[in-house]
């Protein structure tokens, strides 16, 4: 069940997972909380959404999104993997015992989409008449065109499939990579092809007509086609252009999300690499959990018109838990669009993304727009969709001063408005916690296990060597928890003390062992039928453990 398992962490971050059970607060790239076992005093529970791994250092148990569900709920790993597939979609049924054909479909998939890329950027190269259009029309430079991989689908209705099913591919397997229509013929024809890429490669394609006469007489559909969902592409966590932009945000700190992938690949070509976009769906809440582990500096640039306002507002509600710093870039100088302001000077957008505003003040002035702030009536108007709009500003001091800017623009005062709230409860902003089930056992702090852990962590990620008898594991899962617990104790401690920690670590683990197992000799004693040899043999064992102790 490998395969079912990476689609279930790829869908369920290891966040909302742990954030159903126990409350967590930002604290820089990870996320803290109180042990769900109850044995801190003080938050002591980390989660690394980067990692996708979990570690409660009271309790010195640690993982990825099953472990903790079987470890919290007291269930096995079949019943946590049911559990975790209904909340991320999956149907588990079709992996059972076919891991290895789902992953060799996948692998092909893959290749086939690899291949048509290459395809379409030969079949571009041929084309004078769409090189003029994507040279000149779109004004689109070399370089750019090699970085996002443009191509051309030829008209033809089968081309690419000819040429693929030529090289060994089934129509199944085109079928699987998303490049076939329901004839059965190609999925993208006369148009210019980019890419979706991610971090394994190219996983899906965005369209472009670039004959639009030829497409009314062919009937070729929407302006943009996008492949749909398959086995390697889901548009709800898709971000367009990350690949290419990842690097910048996190060189640069702050990430700009457009509406169209045009946009992206103009931004880019302007010196703003730090463009990405939705592709052409509605901003999910996935989309900003994977932009805010890169960044918490999030700028959009949407229209002003009713689609930017309510696309920002969405943004604003999915935004107040990550601690995530939204703007607006609002300011494009008279153009539609950033692609349009970038053919009049790439310096106007590289202003007009420094020149941001914060997106709730962005909406409040679009608000008072629309109202007449002059009539109790648009006084009552404002104030409701201002008062929703500030139930998902969770910072106090930031909702405090956007109360006194909505107080002060109504003419009325603080305690005013936040007598109207009575009505306006903040269901999202308190979301409610599954009662914990149970545990089969006990929970209690395993020593042993927390000593042997540290001096794992040190000698990974510190370089220091350590006791030969301890091995050091091959599992990623184990291997990015001993990273987390690395990070939170030893980043920045020299090698010197390093080393004199684990020396220390080792007597008392050494030292716990032995008391282990004296406790458990001890326990042995106690019982009333037990043999006066035996007895005699464990006391000797006692004496010689105790002077063992160091």
């Amino acid at each position: 069940m490998n395969d079912a398992k990476e689609e279930i962490k790829a869908r369920l971050p290891v966040e909302d997972v742990i954030s159903q059970y126990i409350e967590l607060k930002r604290a820089g790239r990870t996320l803290k909380g109180r042990s769900p076992w109850g044995v801190d005093k003080t938050p002591s529970f980390m989660v690394s959404p980067d990692k996708g791994i979990w570690h409660d250092f009271s309790a010195n148990k640690g993982g990825d999104i099953f472990t903790f569900v079987m470890e919290v709920e007291g269930i096995s790993f079949k019943e946590a993997l049911e559990k975790l597939a209904a909340q991320a979609g999956v149907d588990i049924s079709r992996y059972a015992g076919g891991d290895a054909k789902m992953a060799q479909r996948k692998v092909r998939a893959k290749e086939a989409l690899e291949l048509a890329t290459k395809y379409y950027q030969f079949c571009l190269s041929k084309s004078k008449k769409v090189s003029e259009y994507v040279f000149y029309k779109r004004n689109l430079n070399r370089g750019t065109v090699e970085t996002f991989r443009i191509g051309y689908a030829p008209a033809e209705g089968r081309a690419c499939k000819k040429f693929l099913m030529s090289r060994g591919y089934s129509e199944a397997e085109l079928k699987d990579a998303g490049l076939l229509n329901q004839y059965g013929g190609d999925m993208f024809r006369g148009r210019m092809m980019v890419p979706f890429i991610d971090s394994s490669g190219v996983i899906g394609f965005t369209a472009r007509i670039v004959d639009k006469q030829q497409s009314a007489s062919q009937d070729q559909g929407p302006k943009y086609l996008n492949t749909s969902d398959t086995l390697l592409f889901n548009k709800s966590r898709f971000v367009f252009g990350l690949a290419q932009a990842k690097e910048a945000i996190r060189r640069n700190g702050f990430v700009v999300i457009v509406e169209g992938n045009m946009d992206v690949i103009s931004s880019h070509q302007a010196g703003v690499k730090e463009a990405v976009a939705t592709s052409g769906t509605a901003m999910t809440e996935q989309h900003l959990k994977i932009l805010s582990r890169l960044t918490n500096d999030i700028r959009l640039a949407y229209d002003g018109d009713d689609a930017g306002v309510k696309a920002t507002e969405r943004a604003i509600m999915m935004a107040g838990d990550l601690g995530i710093n939204l703007t607006v870039i609002s300011d494009y100088h008279g153009a539609k669009d950033p692609d349009e302001l970038i053919q009049r000077g790439s310096e106007l957008w590289q202003k007009a993304v420094n020149e941001r505003k914060p997106a709730v003040e962005w909406l409040l002035d679009k608000y008072e727009e629309k109202v007449d702030l002059k009539t109790g009536f648009g006084k009552r108007e404002y104030s409701d969709v201002a008062l929703r709009l500030l139930d998902f500003v969770k910072d106090k001091i930031e909702r405090a001063h956007y109360e006194e800017v909505v107080a002060r623009r109504l003419g009325v005062s603080r305690e005013d408005l936040r007598g109207k709230e009575g009505d306006l409860e903040r269901k999202l902003q308190e979301k409610p916690k599954r009662r914990l089930k149970k545990a089969k056992t006990e929970a209690k702090t395993d020593v042993l296990a927390g000593l042997e852990e540290n001096i794992l962590a040190i000698m990974v990620y510190g370089g220091v060597e350590g006791p030969s008898e301890i091995e050091v594991p091959d599992d990623e899962t184990k291997l990015a928890e001993l990273e987390l617990v690395f990070d939170n104790l030893y980043k920045g401690w020299g090698q010197a003390a390093l080393q004199k920690e684990v020396n220390g670590l080792y007597t008392r683990l050494k030292n716990e062992i032995v008391k282990s197992e004296i406790d458990r000799l001890t326990k042995e004693l106690e019982s009333e039928d037990i043999d006066p040899e035996r007895e005699k043999e464990i006391l000797r064992k006692i004496f010689e453990l105790q002077k063992s102790k160091k």
